[in-house]
């Protein structure tokens, strides 16, 4: 009796650790499939220059008053209606202000136009704080007046 119950334990062992050593190998293979086209790190992406996620990370990470969005204006926040609707007044403001300094044979100088010293055209406290809208609007201002000025 003592016989048949060594081998049973022996048995045992040898399917328990047969088990185990079974589980491990596919858990080795598993983890290698699911990462086919990283090398040997999956969570090391430095050497992967054109990686979408690296380009991403570096975009969030500049400053957000140097980045820049593509009609040139520097991003100081605020909502997207707020910086329209100061881009869009303020540049519209300073081509008409510039034209007029134009054809009235006047010196280029902006900073004398009440418009651009108020900086307050179209502005609604639904959109948001007044003094960034003003920062929109002058630096619209700006580049209108140099627009109506030049005659584009």
């Amino acid at each position: 009796m003592k016989l048949i119950d060594f081998k049973n334990k022996i048995a045992g062992t040898l399917f328990a650790m047969a088990l185990l050593f079974g589980i491990g190998l596919s858990a080795n293979l598993t983890a290698q499939a699911q990462y086919p086209q990283y090398p040997q790190y999956p969570n090391d992406r430095s050497q992967y220059p054109n990686d979408r996620y690296r380009r991403d990370r570096d975009y969030r990470n500049q400053d957000r008053y140097r980045r820049r969005s593509q009609d040139n204006y520097p991003d100081y926040g605020g909502s997207f209606n707020l910086r329209q609707t100061a881009l869009n007044a303020g540049y519209n403001e300073g081509m008409k202000a510039g034209r007029d300094d134009r054809n009235h044979n006047r010196r280029f100088e902006f900073r004398d136009q009440s418009q651009y010293q108020r900086a307050t055209k179209d502005y609604s406290s639904r959109l948001g704080d007044r003094g960034l809208y003003q920062n929109y609007f002058r630096q619209a201002f700006q580049t209108g007046y140099s627009d109506g000025y030049r005659g584009y």
